[in-house]
């Protein structure tokens, strides 16, 4: 999420200075966490993703109300997976599947919507790497020594979380198979709604 979020602070100046849409792919094909987190803590203006199927529409309008504002500029970050809403955009923008990547798509579209040049970023596995934070190196610590003590507990089959501020063992039968998505109602769509985000679909 540093990458990402720095990502989208450094775009903040060369899109101020060119009367800019920036559109900044992140991963995230199934779940949009990166992107909502690296968007809020970055401050982007639209955050596009899975969970949210998004009408650009309605991002265009968002983007042209901030022009009308004396925003110079608006900065999307897309997360690979977001869709656009069933029957939306059909002919802007094609499956995943194809060549294009989301952000492309999306930019192309925002462009004859708003009149506005866009330029697209797509981070892709540049986010996998770089060093790693105080709270990762400390975080990896804790979890490392959480499952020597499983093991010399002779407690196999577990996962080591954490749940508040301990490490805690997980059955596996628990977590295999299932994916965490952004619930709607999640305090983090909240707050970025109450911030003036837009999230494509209002």
């Amino acid at each position: 999420m540093s990458i990402a979020t720095e990502a989208i602070d450094r775009l903040h100046s060369t899109a101020d200075s060119h009367r800019r849409i920036m559109v900044l792919e992140v991963m995230g094909n199934k779940s949009g966490w990166l992107a909502l987190a690296a968007g809020v803590a970055g401050g982007a203006d639209v955050v596009l993703i899975p969970e949210i199927p998004y009408d650009l529409d309605v991002v265009a309008e968002s983007i042209r109300e901030r022009d009308r504002r004396g925003k110079r500029f608006s900065i999307v970050a897309v997360a690979e997976g977001a869709r656009p809403i069933s029957g939306a955009d059909d002919d802007d923008v094609e499956d995943a599947d194809q060549t294009h990547h989301v952000a492309t798509q999306v930019s192309r579209r925002l462009e004859k919507l708003t009149g506005l040049e866009a330029r697209v970023t797509v981070l892709g596995h540049v986010q996998r790497g770089g060093s790693p934070t105080p709270t990762d190196r400390l975080l990896a610590t804790r979890v490392g020594t959480a499952a020597t003590e499983a093991l010399a507990d002779g407690d196999y089959g577990v996962l080591i979380g954490v749940r508040g501020e301990r490490c805690e063992r997980v059955p596996l039968e628990k977590t295999a198979g299932k994916r965490r998505v952004v619930p709607l109602d999640h305090e983090l769509v909240t707050s970025a709604r109450q911030i003036g985000m837009c999230l494509g679909d209002e």
